[in-house]
Order: C-alpha cells, then sequence, then structure tokens
C-alpha cells in the first residue's frame, strides 16, 4: 500500500466532521476520501466529486457488481454510500494519506480491507443528551429524521470497542490537538495498537 488511511467514525452531531476538517486544514499531505451515494444534492451548495461522487442506484449497483468499492452499504432503504478504489488511488498517486468522515460500519469495513495499515477513530461525546441537544440545535432535520437518527445513535454506539481509539470530544479545541498528536505518531509508526482501544 502506497499510503495511510485515518478513519474517523461517530454518529451524526458528533464533532468528527469538524476534527476531520481541522486536520485537513493543518496537514498538506492528508486527502479527502470523497464517498458515493445515490441521494440527491442537498440545494446549490453540494457538488458532484467535491461532498459527494452522486450516483443513481443502477450505476452504483453496477459498480457493487464490478467490485469496484473498498466499502458500500445500504444506510437507510434505498440510500447507498461506499469508498470508490479508484478514490483512494488517487489520492495516494498524489503522495498523501487517506482521511475517511464515515459511519460506524463503513468505518469497521474500512479497518478490515487496509489492516494495520489504517487508524479507525471512534468519537465519542460526553452524553446521548448532550449529541440529540446539538442535532436539535442544527435546525436542518425534522422530529421524525432525529428520531431515526437517535435510534442509529445508540445501535453505532455499541460498536465502539472494535475501534483502536476512542477520541472524547467534550472541548473541540482540545479534541483537535488529541487529533493531531493521534495522526502524527500514527504516521511515524509511533502509536501502539492493541486489541483494546486507546481513550484519549
Amino acid at each position: 500500500m502506497k499510503g495511510k488511511a485515518i478513519i474517523f467514525c461517530a454518529p451524526s452531531g458528533s464533532g468528527k466532521t469538524t476534527i476531520v476538517k481541522h486536520l485537513l486544514g493543518k496537514y498538506s499531505n492528508l486527502g479527502f476520501s470523497i464517498s458515493a451515494c445515490t441521494r440527491d444534492k442537498r440545494g446549490r451548495n453540494e457538488e458532484n466529486g467535491k461532498d459527494y461522487y452522486f450516483l443513481d442506484i443502477h450505476d452504483f449497483k453496477e459498480r457493487i457488481d464490478r467490485d469496484e468499492f473498498v466499502e458500500w452499504q445500504e444506510v437507510y432503504p434505498g440510500a447507498y454510500y461506499g469508498t470508490l478504489k479508484t478514490e483512494i488511488e488517487r489520492l495516494w498517486d498524489e503522495g498523501k494519506n487517506v482521511i475517511f468522515d464515515v459511519d460506524v460500519k463503513g468505518g469497521m469495513n474500512l479497518k478490515k480491507y487496509f489492516g494495520d495499515n489504517a487508524l479507525a477513530i471512534y468519537v465519542k461525546v460526553p452524553s446521548m443528551e448532550e449529541l440529540e441537544r446539538r442535532l436539535r440545535s442544527r435546525g436542518t432535520d425534522d422530529e421524525d429524521s432525529i428520531s431515526r437518527r437517535i435510534y442509529k445513535m445508540k445501535f453505532e454506539m455499541e460498536f465502539q470497542n472494535k475501534f483502536d481509539v476512542i477520541l472524547l470530544n467534550d472541548d473541540i479545541e482540545h479534541s483537535w490537538q488529541k487529533a493531531e498528536d493521534l495522526y502524527e505518531k500514527f504516521t511515524k509508526d509511533e502509536l501502539v495498537i492493541t486489541q483494546k482501544p486507546l481513550e484519549v
């Protein structure tokens, strides 16, 4: 393998995307893996090839049949998400390590695929109440959507011990520092990965 893979997973509202964006802004040798999905673009701001690779379901399923994905899943009925092998090659060819912002199932599949070449980090919030508060404060989801997300969060939290690191995000600036430390140690092969997750 040409580069390393840094995988950030967490339920919605945990702050993982903010941490990922911080690392991308700090390290020029880090590239973001753009996921493929079958959902529609949200508003005018989202761009194909920048936010996601927007595919129709027929195209997505054909790519599954051709084994073009590192990992994929049907997150909600009819809503497929996945990581294209060509996307990883693109970043490695640019001499970059790859950073992922995915859900828990996707993260576990990526860790399995990349093995010791990947660092899988689960971002944890202090409590379910805090997570629910963050979701509601966004103002982007209706009550039904929030209810679905909370159900999924409770399910995903059961898998946190399968990750290499559990990063508690109780203060965002402190979490940025912890994430920087993890990235630097992992890319220098100074981070010891054990069966039990490292809690930071």
